[in-house]
């Protein structure tokens, strides 16, 4: 185990610690709410986000043709908006989660469907498109992380002392 600094900056760095224990989970489920918001929201315009023809693409391809990009692309921004809506207010956590969980599969997939938009040398050269999937995979750790709180978990400054009850 690493040393503690001495004194002084020992105690700021335990009350550094205590604040990011205290309100790192509530930033981070604010900060993916509003990525989830803004890249939802964006979809809803005409050519406001690049991902738009890939998404659209991708549910064609996944619903074997049945929905199309007029339909699959509103849909998947207003649920994109719901899980940031659901996010940044804090309500309906549990369902929000399950939400994202759902649909961060489907964000992956146009690297499989689609290599040669999203590669320029596969698999250690993404392209802007596929750097845009590639941060989904900090979506689901952050998700994650918000979601080990639902049921009244919690992040916490220190380890407990061995056999101390939690």
């Amino acid at each position: 185990m690493p040393k503690s600094p001495p004194g002084r900056l020992d105690e700021i760095d335990r009350r550094i610690t205590r604040w990011m224990a205290a309100h790192g989970v509530r930033l981070t489920r604010l900060g993916l709410g509003l990525v989830f918001l803004w890249f939802g929201a964006i979809k809803l315009g005409p050519g406001w986000s690049p991902a738009t023809d890939l998404a659209g693409r991708t549910i064609e391809t996944l619903s074997f043709g049945l929905i199309g990009p007029a339909v699959g692309v509103p849909i998947l921004a207003v649920w994109e908006t719901l899980i940031g809506l659901g996010l940044v207010t804090g309500k309906f956590l549990r369902a929000t989660l399950l939400l994202l969980f759902v649909q961060m599969p489907g964000t992956m997939l146009p690297m499989f469907l689609f290599p040669a938009e999203t590669f320029h040398a596969f698999p250690h050269a993404p392209t802007l498109e596929g750097q845009y999937i590639v941060k989904n995979f900090v979506l689901v750790g952050a998700a994650i992380v918000v979601g080990a709180t639902v049921r009244g978990g919690r992040l916490e400054a220190e380890a407990a002392a061995a056999g101390e009850k939690r």
